[in-house]
């Protein structure tokens, strides 16, 4: 097998940390938390949502700006456990439920009170990313996993019994790969010369499939990203939670998303674009529609936030983040039938 070339740097998935830099500097550093909750403005006796408690930066934010109380979500066992602990001391204000943020409108049913805001961080945790068991980084050897949960296919699974052309298919559309199909064309002969379990042995037989590295990039992790993508679900799972939140908000209450990669950021912008505009807007070759639906957010900035050079200097895992923040309106939700046909399934 030929040996990847030598990278001058290594950068993978959204969560990851440059070589060298240990896990621990930065896993409890949540990303543009000042811009999530100036953007959320939370205030005394509010209900708020975290919709991806992680390691809880977001929500232990929420609780320390203003006396309200917080419901988290997270589909992760671990995270999940830590919310546990979090609850402990914060006097009933803060509780965390199982789930995916998807299904945000039936777990947080029980809770009293109009939502005021809900922040989302999509992608990856530096918990999940600094865990080699769990499988989601090539810069640890482990088994192939990737499950945010402990439930479903695994990526060794997906390795392992995907056609070529699916296999392809895949990398391309959630990795954004061009080399898609020489990637996919290795995966097959690899997995019939011996399974691949591992996350080196995968990041090894992509590596020498691409002819020629990007600078600044490791070969192997739009193909992990990719799996990543389709074992959890998570393009499905935005739509669905960015259309359920749409539903829970107040009017005037508030949705903050922070986005890791092109994938995730085009379809929260494209849902806040068209949510924040009176739509369906008519061809101007057809005749202009009797009635529109009227917009249900307003968006808090024209284009998404960046964190500041000082804060990717502090976490390396900020780099390609970006805010997009709206606000309920006092219309209703738009109809069920247009999120099917948009893809914003509820």
């Amino acid at each position: 097998m030929r040996r990847p070339p030598r990278q001058p740097a290594h950068r993978e998935a959204p969560g990851a940390l440059p070589p060298g830099a240990t896990g621990n500097a930065a896993r409890h550093l949540p990303v543009m938390v000042d811009a999530v909750v100036e953007a959320l403005a939370p205030r005394d006796d509010a209900l708020y949502v975290d919709g991806t408690f992680g390691d809880g930066g977001y929500s232990r934010a929420l609780l320390d700006a203003a006396h309200c109380r917080v419901v988290a979500i997270d589909r992760d066992p671990e995270a999940v456990r830590r919310g546990r602990e979090l609850a402990a001391g914060q006097n009933r204000r803060f509780e965390i439920v199982e789930g995916n943020f998807g299904d945000m409108a039936r777990l947080v049913a029980e809770a009293t009170g109009p939502v005021a805001g809900i922040a989302l961080d999509l992608g990856v945790s530096s918990f999940q990313i600094d865990t080699p068991e769990r499988g989601f980084s090539f810069r640890f050897d482990g088994p192939l996993d990737m499950r945010m949960s402990a439930a479903g296919r695994s990526a060794a699974d997906l390795v392992a019994s995907l056609p070529e052309e699916d296999l392809a298919r895949l990398i391309r559309d959630f990795g954004e790969e061009r080399h898609a199909r020489r990637i996919a064309r290795a995966i097959v002969f690899g997995r019939r010369q011996e399974p691949i379990g591992r996350t080196l042995a995968l990041a090894e037989l992509v590596r020498a499939a691409i002819p020629k590295a990007e600078p600044g990039i490791d070969p192997a992790t739009r193909t992990f990203q990719a799996l990543r993508i389709a074992v959890n679900d998570e393009l499905a799972e935005l739509a669905s939670g960015l259309a359920a939140a749409e539903r829970l908000l107040m009017p005037g209450g508030r949705l903050a998303v922070v986005s890791f990669h092109s994938l995730e950021d085009r379809r929260v912008k494209e849902f806040l674009r068209q949510r924040s505009d009176a739509a369906p807007r008519a061809s101007r070759h057809e005749p202009t529609p009797a009635e529109t639906t009227p917009p249900s957010f307003r968006l808090l900035h024209r284009r998404a936030l960046r964190p500041s050079p000082e804060e990717v200097g502090r976490n390396p895992r900020a780099r390609s983040a970006r805010l997009r923040a709206a606000e309920r309106t006092t219309e209703n939700p738009w109809p069920r039938q247009t999120d099917r046909r948009e893809g914003w399934a509820a």
